[in-house]
């Protein structure tokens, strides 16, 4: 059972819920010392007071804010426990917004909330229910580490999590990042959505998504100190600095992620549809179905009909006069 991190209460509305803040995730990182070439002793980080050039220890220790170099501000615990603010000790539920109008980049480490005693259970089962029905969350201010926080309540199966969350003048302006003015086609979109299609999945579970550093950082680890080489890294294709040709780069792509999900075969132009292929597939008439072809005599009587009329037609024009055209009128002005 991890342990608590903080205690205090969600306060919602006139509605107050003990909780417990536990750590919601685990760090399974391969942690590294430091330590000296020569004998393999620990190197350690010592806290040292400049002035008196000495090691100090924890008691002695306090926090202070700089205003000069000559000059600090001592700032104690009691000082911040006493400071007055409603959400010192409570999670305050200021607003309930969807999750998706939450920038994610706001979004930070999650926590788990734990009801405090029986009394707790009730409220909290309700919160709980009432931000699983309204598929909303919750954005909470509360205080601490020697600050106020914004944060962020949602449901996880049958916990509430709280996540921390920035403030707004805490998120960076992205503009100076952006490229230059760049022209993408409708054709190049299309691919990248063909692309999409073929990556996208139901879940995060699977080999694509193993802590493979981890795995690896373990096994190299393992085999130092068996004394044995450690296992081959295995070679990657050199990926060309700069695509070229930026639709026969989402062919291949397509082509390769098929291929690694077992569909098998390769991408061809028509699985990557532009608007000019659909435009030129519109305006393409449709070929009519071969009808049933006439009786031989039938044509053949029609044939001889058709050239009696024409002989009937020449031999009158023969004896007729021949007719003046008519004078034409001038165009009135």
């Amino acid at each position: 059972m991890p342990r608590s991190i903080w205690s205090g209460a969600i306060s919602f509305g006139l509605v107050t819920v003990p909780i417990h803040v536990v750590g919601a995730t685990e760090d399974h990182s391969i942690r590294f010392h430091r330590y000296h070439l020569a004998d393999q002793g620990r190197i350690r980080t010592r806290k040292i007071c400049e002035l008196e050039d000495r090691e100090v220890g924890s008691d002695e220790i306090g926090r202070g804010y700089e205003l000069t170099r000559t000059q600090i501000v001592p700032v104690t615990d009691e000082d911040l426990r006493e400071l007055p603010l409603p959400a010192v000790k409570a999670i305050e539920i200021v607003a309930f917004v969807p999750l998706a109008s939450v920038d994610p980049i706001r979004i930070g480490d999650g926590y788990y909330l734990q009801p405090d005693g029986q009394v707790a259970g009730k409220p909290y089962k309700l919160l709980r229910q009432a931000l699983a029905r309204s598929s909303r969350v919750a954005v909470v201010r509360y205080a601490w580490s020697g600050r106020e926080r914004l944060g962020l309540l949602r449901v996880r199966d049958e916990a509430i999590v709280l996540h921390a969350m920035r403030w707004p003048d805490e998120i960076r302006d992205p503009s100076s990042l952006t490229p230059p003015p760049v022209e993408v086609s409708e054709e190049e979109i299309e691919g990248a959505l063909a692309l999409m299609d073929t990556m996208t999945r139901d879940d995060l579970e699977g080999e694509e998504f193993r802590d493979t550093y981890t795995d690896a950082v373990a096994g190299l680890i393992e085999a130092k100190r068996e004394h044995r080489a450690p296992p081959a890294v295995p070679e990657r294709e050199e990926q060309p600095g700069q695509v070229l040709d930026l639709m026969a780069a989402l062919r291949q792509s397509v082509s390769e992620a098929k291929e690694s999900r077992g569909e098998g075969g390769h991408a061809e132009v028509h699985e990557l549809p532009g608007p000019k292929k659909k435009a030129a597939a519109e305006k393409t008439p449709a070929k009519k179905a071969p009808g049933k072809k006439a009786p031989a005599k039938k044509a053949t009587a029609k044939n001889a009909t058709a050239k009696q009329t024409t002989a009937a037609r020449d031999t009158a024009a023969k004896k007729a006069p021949a007719r003046k055209p008519p004078a034409r009128k001038p165009r009135s002005a």
